[in-house]
């Protein structure tokens, strides 16, 4: 069985970050709304306003089922990238922890991967740039991130 790449643990963490309450509690992590409008919490774990607050520990452990989660829906949609460097497949693992893979597996991102398009599969991602209607300044550094793994 595949692994989750490690570099896309590192991307989730990167631009998910452990959200915490520096002054009321520094090491736990407490729900907030992420820029996009979602309920969110540890390493960006989509969760109900009233989640109980969760330590880094607990967060890194939901990261980690999370992308296994990702990973599995990656390689249904984009089944090219198992025989591909795992660079590629770290890339394409984030962007499905991101996004959900609901959304890989109706884009044309899905078919450039599949197509070995690498060039055409950075471009793609580059246009997923939106949250709430709006450029969202964080997904543009995550999609030029995840196109230098392409």
């Amino acid at each position: 069985m595949i692994e989750v790449p490690q570099a896309a643990i590192d991307l989730a963490k990167r631009f998910e970050g452990f959200h915490r309450v520096a002054r009321q509690d520094p090491h736990r992590a407490y729900p907030y709304i992420c820029p996009a409008g979602f309920w969110t919490i540890g390493y960006g774990h989509l969760c109900a306003q009233t989640h109980p607050p969760m330590s880094m520990e607990e967060a890194e452990e939901i990261l980690a089922t999370d992308l296994q989660v990702a990973l599995k829906a990656t390689l249904r949609y984009c089944p090219v990238l198992a025989t591909e460097p795992e660079h590629r497949l770290a890339a394409i693992v984030d962007f499905t922890f991101n996004l959900g893979a609901g959304r890989l597996q109706m884009s044309t991102l899905r078919r450039r991967v599949n197509q070995q398009d690498w060039e055409g599969a950075k471009r793609e991602l580059g246009k997923w740039v939106y949250g709430g209607g709006r450029v969202l300044p964080g997904l543009v550094l995550r999609r030029q991130a995840e196109s230098m793994h392409i």
